[in-house]
């Protein structure tokens, strides 16, 4: 009979995106420009969050500042404005991309 071997005991799990950002089976992933974004359900907002959000019939990333949602490109929404905003949910994690391929296909 054979010993099992010691080394067995800092053999460590493999890393994945799922075990690193947490991902369970709320999260979505969301593809972007320049990577992913990793989705999850929001119950209330927080000063700073990240949110993606939807209006005017687009999808975009807008942080909370105070009263207002402050968007990627600088536009404030607030007021009434942020009445007919949806919040699709909150960003834990951005993943960018360490390759870029400018590849025609």
């Amino acid at each position: 009979m054979a010993f099992a071997s010691p080394a067995n005991d800092y053999v460590e799990s493999r890393l994945s995106p799922e075990t690193i950002c947490g991902i369970g089976i709320d999260s979505r992933i969301l593809e972007t420009s320049s990577g992913f974004a990793v989705i999850e359900p929001c119950t209330r907002l927080v000063q700073n969050q990240v949110l993606l959000i939807l209006s005017g019939g687009r999808t975009q990333f807008a942080r909370v500042m105070g009263r207002a949602l402050i968007t990627d490109d600088g536009e404030a929404i607030e007021g009434s404005a942020a009445e007919e905003v949806e919040v699709m949910g909150r960003v834990t994690y951005f993943i960018n991309s360490a390759i870029e391929d400018d590849r025609v296909v």
